[in-house]
């Protein structure tokens, strides 16, 4: 029977309350009671203890899924160690000592808990808490740390060693930490057998039990080595390893036969003894039976060797499943073609028969296809053969790089299948396909490709082409192009012109210094993809930055790569501006670059020459030249301009931009240098306007010097007899040997004559002689001969051979041009007359000064030494071990051992040390100025009051103030320690930088008491008393207000912590005044608070939410709008709908009116949708009738329960005993429910 049930809006009300209406009489009543749950279904009952009858089966309830017990991952271990065995017995000291460190140590290590204590017989009693692997640690570092340790030793066979050590090590392990031992098992090399055991006496004999377990367990079980010729292995194996696996399942024992591939004849048969003496017995039964059978030697061509081995052997596996013969092959690497049978002479036949078919099942050919077909054959991915290779599977096609033709190997019938299908398809691209091969060179194949391959690509796509270009590294110059013969014609035709181009492109490098690169390329390349827009038939390449080059490469169309190099010029000459600063103290300049705006240049080049003039007798004067001269003016490369410069003392000649056509030309420098320079320009300019003559000659760069001559007096004779002018190449220029000679005609000739006869004299090379006192030769060859590389350099080359040490020979050989020879023997000979005239001066220096005065690397010896021309040699260092004086009085010692009556002298003890003794050679009045360069460079030691609390600020943090300082001044300052509370600070260092160190210092003190008094005026401290309810507006919003008030006051201003007494105490901390202004600042904010007014208003709960809006936003437009507060209740406030209004009267009434607007707005909203709302549910009322008319519940209902079948009452629910609360003790009672299980 069957009934449909229609869910009412008052049905659904009734099931939600959960009750069942009454019906009386009603023709679905039985269909209710039927609905009813039955008790089993409510109540399901626990599982009986009791297995359950055969053949039954229990039905699966949630009841009787097993809980599995949950283990705790923490155990607790006690271990006990008797007094006697404890390492440390002082009872005096437990908790403390060596014991309690070694726990501490043994907690942190092992990560256990251990709780000591002692037992009355003074045993020690340990309980170790943590996971089983930290206690099984913990446990073992106990016994060896704090229990005696004793030790024995086991004896077993060598061989079982190795069980006993385990796989990795882990069975040794596993042994120690369950005994709790240590254990050493001799080396493998150790002949001894002996185990040697650490530990207690416990775990000692536990120990030995295990190992001598494990030695028992190995003494049951045997190896046996078999010899068996090879060739009767296949035999024992069986096909397919059957025998041998039969035979191990049989005995039981493991039995090792090596394979085919090893060369061994030995079989292993591991076990237990019977087990491997069965086995024995099984495989010398066969290898009987098999000793004497029949062979027969066939021949077998060695190409078909692999298809009788078949894959990985399995065709002789089968060769020898079916006919029980063994075949044997011969080894790859040998050339016999005779295959060995043996077996029963009745199966021989058939397995012969077996080896042919094998043998003639697979044949070898080959299809004729051009290589350069080979990839379109197999072509993207291997698509194409991978067709033919799924349909035959067992054909393997192999193609040979370079060869015209593609190997088949495999079954006949499917290698002709597969030849015929490769045959249609090579015969179907020649026929609609060609190649080509253009030659290119190599240079311009990456510009063919493009950049990420663009240019190749696009060929590629426009006519259906592959292009092969080679790479880098085989340096062919062969491009093949393959396809569709027309598109491989276009795309030959257009890589040609593109090719043809390329070579009639002009590649130009571009110096620009590196460091204006970056600027160039501007950030992520804006900047010079500007230039690329521009220019897009010109490549540009920077060099990489790792390299320092200078070098910019521009690649492109001739015309192009000029237009873009003038632009690229124009760039840098706005970007840099360079300006020489003259220093009247120096004949060096020194040049400052300015990089930046051109406008900002500009600018700071004005400001540095205004301040240049009032430093320096610096004068600037402008010429007129015509803007035509400029660039044969300025010369190749500025050489013309750069020695003009150089011989009038530095100054700077200022030329404008090329193709400005301005005339005006400027000069800068001292007065006197600028007008000489003035007139060699004016001259120059002269003279290329009328008759302008250049002439270049040739000489050996080491003829230049002496063609210029001691301070340029050479080349001066020849410039003021002539009127030319004479360059010389600079550091820079590529041709050393270039001398440029500009002036008239007729100057430039009468010059160039000149110039060639001195270099013809210079050429003409002569042999002289010169007498130098041996005495002297060291000095000239000292030094690796640096004396006489001097010589060379200056007096073009000249080369000078002094006699072999110990030749006694006077006479010195000078070799070279005329002149040269002539002018560097004057020379030698001043340096001998020198050397005559030298003396040698003691200088009395204290040792302890010397390292100083010689300088970083001996640079200031050096210079003193170059300065005066000197030699200075340094005494050896003070023995430190002795005080560096020689005995008073010292008994001489003869050769033969007796004492000499002769008795020295006391020393003089006024007399210098040996190592204060510096010793200087020279002439007389130049040793004088080095002893007094010398004695100048003597540290001195002064010292500057500093007051002690400062010396901290001097220091600096990590020492940086006064390392500045040391560095700065090049002196040491030593500051007392803290403990001296001394003010005194020395300054130790020259005598010249004393003073400025001094008064750096006393800069810095003043600096320093400076900011003291700033600290004092800036820690002036105010407090204001303000309300606490006013704290967070004065604060603001995130700390707007108070943040804007400390920034613009430069003040400090605290408010009180939750916990101080005076909540309405702010203090201001900062400069006076500044701490009255934020004063009155926020007195100013009180005052506008107090000023204020709050209102409480009514506004309907229902509202509140669309008032705040989302995240705030509707409030806090209120608020800005109106300048008020606005506070609504917090949830389970008495009155949800009173909210607060703060601000000006004013505007406060005006907010209220705004707020009232709203509520009535958004009310309308809300009455409305509760309207809407009634429709879908009933009024409260009708419920409340309804509930009248159904009467009391009655309650949860089931069907066949046990007191309905019996006399049993049903269970009251309101009966503690029947339904005991939890906690509640309860009397056990016989109930119906079955047994109670706890």
């Amino acid at each position: 029977m069957s009934s449909v049930a229609v869910l009412t809006q008052e049905s659904f009300n009734e099931h939600r309350s959960g009750l069942l209406p009454e019906q009386s009489g009603g023709p679905s009543a039985g269909e209710d009671e039927e609905a009813l749950p039955t008790y089993k279904e409510a109540f399901p009952p626990l599982p009986e203890k009791a297995a359950s009858p055969e053949g039954t089966q229990e039905v699966a309830h949630t009841w009787t899924a097993k809980i599995r017990p949950i283990k705790s991952s923490i155990i607790t271990q006690v271990f006990h160690v008797p007094l006697e065995e404890r390492k440390y017995k002082d009872i005096n000291q437990f908790g403390e000592g060596d014991q309690a460190k070694v726990c501490v140590d043994i907690m942190h290590k092992t990560g256990a808990h251990l709780e000591l204590s002692l037992a009355k017989d003074q045993g020690l009693s340990i309980m170790v808490s943590g996971k089983l692997d930290a206690v099984m640690k913990a446990r073992k570092e106990i016994v060896s740390r704090l229990q005696t340790q004793a030790s024995a030793t086991v004896a077993i066979p060598k061989e079982h060693h190795r069980f006993v050590i385990g796989k990795n090590g882990e069975k040794l392990q596993e042994l120690e930490l369950k005994t709790a031992t240590k254990i050493q098992i001799p080396r493998p090399e150790d002949p001894s057998n002996q185990i040697k055991i650490s530990g207690t006496k416990e775990g000692l004999e536990k120990a030995k039990h295990e190992i001598l377990l494990i030695s028992a367990e190995q003494d049951k079980r045997a190896v046996e080595r078999v010899n068996i010729d090879k060739v009767y292995h296949p035999f024992i194996t069986g096909a397919y390893n059957k025998v041998v696996g039969e035979m191990s399942q049989d005995t039981g024992a493991r039995i090792n036969v090596p394979p085919p591939s090893v060369n061994k004849t030995e079989i292993v048969i591991t076990g237990e003894k019977e087990q491997v003496a069965l086995a024995v017995a099984m495989i010398k039964k066969i290898y009987e039976d098999k000793k004497n059978a029949t062979t027969i030697a066939v021949e077998v061509k060695k190409s078909q060797h692999k298809y009788v081995i078949g894959p990985k052997g399995n065709t002789l596996q089968e060769i020898l499943d079916k006919t029980g013969v063994s075949v044997e092959i011969p080894p790859s690497d040998s050339s016999s073609e005779t295959v060995i049978l043996r077996g029963e002479p009745d199966r021989l036949g058939q397995a012969l028969t077996e080896v042919y078919a094998k043998a003639n099942s697979y044949t070898v050919s080959s299809v004729s296809a051009p290589s350069w077909l080979h990839r379109f054959i197999i072509g993207k991915k291997g698509q194409n053969l991978a067709k033919i290779t799924q349909q035959m599977p067992k054909v393997h096609i192999e193609f040979t790089e370079g060869e015209d033709k593609i190997t088949l190997e495999g079954p006949t019938k499917d290698v002709q299948m597969v030849q015929s299908q490769i045959q249609a398809i090579v015969t179907d691209l020649v026929s609609r396909m060609d190649y080509a091969e253009i030659s290119v060179d190599p240079k311009f194949h990456r510009h063919l490709i493009g950049k990420g391959g663009v240019n190749i690509n696009r060929i590629k796509e426009l006519h259906k082409v592959t292009v092969r270009i080679p790479p880098d590294n085989e340096k062919s110059n062969l491009i093949r192009i393959e396809g569709d013969p027309q598109g491989v014609q276009e795309a030959k035709k257009e890589l040609l012109e593109l090719a043809s181009r390329m070579e009639n492109e002009r590649t130009k490098d571009l110096i620009i210094e590196q460091r204006f690169h970056r600027a160039i390329i501007g950030q992520k390349g804006e900047k010079i993809k500007e230039v690329r827009d521009k220019f897009p038939e010109v490549i540009i390449n920077f060099p990489d930055p790792a390299q320092k080059s200078d070098i910019v490469q521009l690649r492109g169309p001739r015309t192009e790569v000029e237009k873009c190099s003038k632009f690229m010029q124009k760039i840098v000459a706005e970007m840099v501006m360079m300006i020489i600063i003259f220093s009247s103290f120096s004949i060096n300049s020194e040049m400052i670059i300015i990089t930046g705006k051109k406008a900002n240049c500009e600018a700071a080049r004005n400001r540095i020459l205004a301040i240049q003039k009032e430093l320096a007798n610096i004068t600037e004067v402008d010429v007129s030249i015509p803007s035509k001269l400029h660039n044969s003016l300025i010369g190749s490369k500025g050489r013309l301009v750069r020695s003009i410069m150089e011989e009038c003392g530095g100054v700077h000649i200022h030329f404008p931009t090329e193709g400005s056509g301005i005339d005006k030309v400027t000069i800068r420098g001292p007065v006197e240098e600028v007008e000489k320079a003035k007139q060699q320009l004016l001259a120059l300019a002269e003279e290329k306007q009328t008759k302008s003559h250049t002439a270049e000659l040739h000489a050996k760069p080491e003829y230049h010097k002496f063609l210029i001559g001691k301070g340029g007096g050479n080349i001066r004779k020849v410039r003021d007899s002539t009127g030319a002018r004479i360059i010389f190449p600079t550091a820079e220029d590529k041709d050393q040997e270039l001398i440029t000679v500009v002036g008239t005609e007729e100057a430039v000739r009468e010059a160039q004559k000149e110039l060639e006869e001195l270099i013809r004299s210079l050429d003409n090379v002569v042999e002289d002689t010169m007498t130098v006192d041996p005495k002297h030769h060291r000095y000239f060859v000292a030094r690796r001969g640096q004396v006489l590389r001097d010589l060379a350099d200056e007096y073009g080359g000249v080369m000078v051979s002094f006699p072999r040490t110990g030749s006694q020979s006077e006479t010195v050989i000078l070799k070279g041009a005329k002149d040269c020879v002539e002018a560097a023997k004057k020379r030698m000979q001043e340096i001998v007359e020198d050397l005559d005239a030298q003396v040698t001066v003691e200088c009395v220096i204290p040792q302890k000064f010397h390292r100083s005065i010689m300088g970083p690397k001996g640079s200031r010896i050096q210079q003193i030494t170059r300065d005066h021309n000197v030699q200075i040699k340094f005494p050896e260092r003070e023995d430190p071990q002795g005080n560096g004086a020689a005995p008073a009085a010292e008994t001489a010692v003869q050769e033969n051992g007796e004492a000499s009556e002769e008795v020295r002298e006391p020393a003089d003890p006024n007399a210098p040390k040996k190592c204060d003794v510096i010793v200087i050679s020279g002439r007389k009045e130049r040793c004088e100025a080095a002893v007094e360069a010398l004695k100048a460079l003597v540290p001195v030691t002064i010292e500057v009051e500093v007051p002690f609390e400062l010396h901290r600020y001097i220091i600096g943090q990590k020492g940086s103030g006064i390392r500045k300082m040391m560095d700065e001044f090049e002196v040491n300052i030593q500051v007392p320690a803290p403990d001296q509370q001394s003010d005194k600070i020395s300054i130790t260092g020259l005598a010249n930088h004393l003073d400025r160190a001094k008064d750096g210092l006393l800069e810095r003190v003043k600096e320093l008491q400076a900011e003291q008094e700033d600290r004092a005026l800036r820690s002036f401290k105010l407090t204001i008393t303000v309300d606490p309810k006013y704290h967070p507006k004065i604060i603001g919003r995130k700390g707007a207000i108070i943040t804007n008030i400390r920034t613009e006051h430069d003040v400090n201003i605290q408010f009180p912590e939750k916990n101080d007494e005076n909540q309405d105490q702010i203090t201001i901390t900062g400069y006076e005044h500044k701490a009255i202004a934020a004063r009155d600042a926020i007195q100013a904010i009180v005052d506008d608070l107090e000023g204020m007014v709050s209102e409480d208003i009514t506004l309907d709960s229902r509202v509140h939410a669309r008032i705040i809006g989302a995240r705030g936003k509707g409030i806090r437009k209120i608020m800005d709008e109106f300048k008020v507060d606005l506070r609504f209740p917090q949830s389970g406030a008495a009155d949800p709908n009173t909210v607060t209004v703060t601000g000006r009267p004013e505007l406060v009434d005006e907010a209220i009116d705004h707020l009232l607007n709203l509520e009535e707005e958004y009310m309308a909203d809300v009455v409305e949708n509760e309207a809407k709302m009634a429709y879908m549910r009933p009024p409260s009322s009708s419920a409340a009738a309804g509930d009248e008319q159904r009467g009391p519940s009655k309650g949860f209902v089931v069907r066949e329960a046990p007191w309905t079948n019996t006399n049993e009452k049903a269970p009251d629910m309101s009966s503690s005993e029947d339904f005991p609360s939890f906690g509640a003790p309860v009397a056990a009672k016989a109930s119906p429910w079955g047994p109670k299980r706890f």
